[in-house]
């Protein structure tokens, strides 16, 4: 027999044996003075200690040090107060049909050739069907009950409406004088989420460095896994928007700090 590794745990040379088994070869592990002893046959040694080298350099890091996490907040006021606009719009919009959707849809051609400012904003508030509506305020209100609690209520509402509104012009920008009309609060909706996914690669970042690239796009295809899922189908959903507003989110919650006390 021939010693491939003498280790400080009888734990430590099983974990290494189990190397040595799934190349179906039997080990012996006895203990000595230095320590726990691994021991195969001798005309297979040098392939093993081969594999034990690269066992052990694919085992650096790991398993991964636990990361203490804050204590998550929601804030409901704030969405819950936006959901009740939300719904009265919509109302107003079922009482007058058309009537809010010339005047407020995003437009492009009235955004950038009549300078109506406005149609990013009043955009958000306007729904095409009760299934639209209830989609936005389910997903909104709790998206949003976490940004605001992470960020906090002024913060976390700036983000939100930078996000929401510089989506909604982004996606315009991209249609210039193509009859680009959009309406719904989604755009806001897959900001917030950006916002979340930007935040999540903030923490990475704060805690791995640049040198953990790959850790950073763990949240980043997370939020993009979920937009492809929830923003991509149907024949009348705006992709364009939906994307614009996760970007400007991203970017967003990558740059702003978490309130006192948030995960960081």
């Amino acid at each position: 027999m021939a010693e491939v590794g003498c280790f400080a745990t009888e734990r430590e040379a099983g974990e290494h044996g189990l190397v040595v088994l799934a190349m179906r070869l039997g080990y012996w592990i006895e203990p000595t003075p230095a320590g726990f002893s691994l021991r195969v046959a001798a005309p297979a040694a040098g392939e093993v200690r081969a594999q034990l080298a690269l066992f052990d350099r694919e085992s650096v890091g790991w398993p991964p040090r636990l990361v203490p996490v804050a204590r998550l907040r929601f804030a409901w006021a704030m969405p819950l107060a936006w959901a009740i606009t939300t719904v009265a719009a919509f109302r107003l919009q079922a009482r007058w049909p058309g009537r809010f959707e010339a005047a407020a849809a995003l437009r492009a051609d009235a955004l950038f050739g009549a300078g109506e400012w406005w149609r990013p904003v009043s955009a958000l508030f306007l729904h095409a069907d009760l299934g639209h509506l209830v989609a936005n305020l389910g997903a909104g209100f709790f998206l949003f009950g976490l940004v605001l609690g992470g960020l906090g209520r002024w913060r976390g509402g700036l983000a939100l409406a930078a996000a929401a509104v510089g989506g909604n012009v982004v996606a315009a920008a991209l249609h210039p004088w193509t009859g680009y009309n959009s309406i719904g609060a989604s755009t806001a909706v897959f900001g917030a989420l950006g916002v979340l996914t930007g935040a999540a690669m903030r923490a990475v970042l704060r805690r791995g460095g640049l040198g953990s690239w790959r850790a950073l796009l763990l949240p980043l295809f997370a939020g993009f896994s979920l937009l492809a899922l929830h923003g991509a189908g149907g024949l009348a959903t705006d992709v364009v928007a939906h994307a614009t507003g996760f970007g400007a989110g991203v970017m967003l919650g990558v740059f702003l700090r978490p309130r006192t006390g948030a995960a960081a």
